[in-house]
């Protein structure tokens, strides 16, 4: 049985509004990463730490304002864009694991550690400023 032609529609509309954004959201992270490495090193995953923190806080902003302050004027399709199509492309935690196995592996257990509980822990508490700060202009 076809799908009727709304939902067809509106499925890829919602597709596309991902695509666009996922594709925004990979360049600044690549672009993010290169220039973080350059600035800090690579010894480290400096990049990717800063890619999920700045991400985390960014979807706390996007989500808080969603849900607390947008009202009617902002569509779905404005929030396929920003929060699974840029943050999404822009943060991934599977980057995140590959690092801390790397950093294992090479004999860096100390710094796996630090990296694995620095990430999580700033990561979530800057998505609850993220949060916060939306919430305060109540």
């Amino acid at each position: 049985m076809a799908l009727p032609l709304r939902t067809s529609v509106h499925s890829m509309q919602a597709a596309i509004f991902v695509f666009l954004g996922a594709g925004l959201g990979g360049c600044l992270r690549h672009f993010v990463n290169i220039g973080v490495g350059r600035l800090l090193g690579t010894d480290w995953p400096w990049g990717i730490f800063a890619i999920n923190v700045t991400g985390s806080l960014m979807m706390g902003l996007v989500a808080g304002w969603l849900t607390f302050k947008s009202g009617v004027n902002w569509t779905q399709g404005l929030r396929l864009f920003l929060a699974t199509g840029v943050l999404g492309g822009y943060t991934t935690f599977s980057t995140f694991s590959l690092d801390a196995v790397l950093l294992w592996e090479r004999g860096d257990v100390g710094a796996a550690f630090g990296y694995m509980v620095g990430s999580v822990v700033a990561s979530v508490l800057a998505l609850a400023a993220g949060l916060a700060v939306v919430r305060s202009f109540a």
